[in-house]
């Protein structure tokens, strides 16, 4: 392995009875500058086209339902990949009713990434806070708060003491991030870098970067991972390339999580952001691609029961109101549904009989009283992928 790279240097590290070779990144953006060869061109217009056709589908949407449903799907899958096994479905009933069965500890860590996004997405839209270090931090500490997995390990803080990726200690470790005083002079770069101080970058080239350059300096004793999957999204919003974060990457990361891993490490021993950013442009236009064919699908679904409820006569007007629920939050109860439809519980349970009837939805929960309704279609549409599939 080479001492030095163009993404930055090995520095040799004496504490402790071995020592061991840290990571300090090179600035942002990389020097020498990106090379865009014919290929690269091709990825990055190809992104830049599907993003567009997911942002114009979208729009035929409801942007809040479109992305309650999206922000769930990335926390499932981007969660998935530090090995929570709780399914979009566990999130839905957990959310609506803490369902018995549910996997707590992993739905309850995937919730929170709903949250963290939440959170950073109305501080960005409410002008009161730019994409900054200090949002990143407001984002981990919601991430990590009360977590069972870490949340003990600096929520909100970056951290103050060395850490390390695999093995048990830094001196076997896979990769060793910089030491705390290194760190923070790579995070002020890329706080500069986000904010366009060193010049323009293209939304799509910038996020493939920020995203590459946080794994490296992993500033966080826990949680790194899913805060920077979470910055893609961020980015994409602010530099306005999507109006909401539509983009479930981690879907694409995680079926290749082999190689997203080398193409982040041949970063460090290479150089080679070029590599990188094919392997990332590739995975955009992908999920951008499946994202937009989702969001298709779900309105022919909507289209074709909205017809079919239509023909319901005078109990048409109540059941598509808690139908409307329903499209919202997938999984609901009747008294859930008559509080946000507006109606008594006596008729939004009757309601989801009708529905029941009509094979849009499908009681879940195996109970007699509280029961749980699922709009089967609806879900299947958007698990795809989530479990493998």
């Amino acid at each position: 392995m080479p001492s030095s790279t163009r993404a930055g240097r090995w520095v040799r590290q004496q504490r402790g009875p071995e020592g061991f070779a840290a990571f300090i990144p090179a600035a942002l953006p990389p020097k020498p500058p990106l090379v865009f060869t014919p290929e690269l061109v091709r990825l990055s217009d190809a992104a830049g086209r599907a993003l567009g056709r997911l942002e114009g589908v979208s729009a035929s949407l409801d942007p809040d339902r479109l992305l309650y449903m999206y922000i769930r799907k990335e926390a499932v899958l981007s969660s998935s990949i530090e090995g929570t096994q709780s399914t979009l479905s566990d999130l839905l009933r957990y959310e609506t009713d803490a369902a018995p069965g549910t996997p707590l500890d992993d739905v309850r860590e995937v919730s929170r990434y709903v949250a963290a996004l939440q959170h950073g997405i109305q501080r960005i839209r409410s002008g009161r806070l730019p994409l900054s270090l200090r949002l990143i931090r407001e984002i981990h500490g919601v991430l990590m708060q009360n977590g069972e997995r870490g949340g003990k390990r600096g929520p909100g803080e970056f951290r103050r003491t060395q850490n390390w990726i695999g093995g048990t200690r830094p001196g076997n470790a896979r990769f060793v991030p910089p030491p705390p005083p290194e760190m923070r002079e790579a995070l002020d770069n890329l706080e500069r870098f986000l904010h366009d101080e060193y010049g323009s970058t293209p939304p799509v080239v910038k996020a493939a970067l920020a995203h590459a350059q946080f794994e490296t300096i992993h500033p966080f004793l826990d949680g790194n991972g899913r805060v920077g999957r979470l910055l893609i999204s961020l980015i994409l919003v602010v530099d306005g390339v999507l109006s909401q974060p539509f983009l479930y990457l981690s879907l694409y990361l995680r079926e290749n999580r082999a190689d997203y891993y080398d193409a982040l490490q041949r970063i460090r021993t290479n150089g080679d952001w070029e590599g990188w950013l094919r392997f990332y442009l590739i995975g955009v236009e992908a999920v951008a691609n499946q994202a937009a064919a989702t969001t298709r699908a779900l309105l022919d679904l909507y289209e074709q029961d909205r017809a079919q409820l239509q023909t319901l006569g005078k109990a048409a007007g109540n059941t598509l109101a808690v139908y409307d629920i329903l499209r919202r939050r997938i999984v609901v109860s009747a008294p859930k549904a008559a509080e946000e439809a507006g109606v008594t519980w006596p008729t939004a349970n009757a309601a989801l009989q009708r529905l029941a009837q009509l094979g849009i939805v499908a009681e879940t929960s195996g109970r007699r009283r509280d029961r749980l309704y699922t709009y089967t279609r609806q879900l299947e549409i958007l698990d795809r992928g989530t479990n493998g599939r």
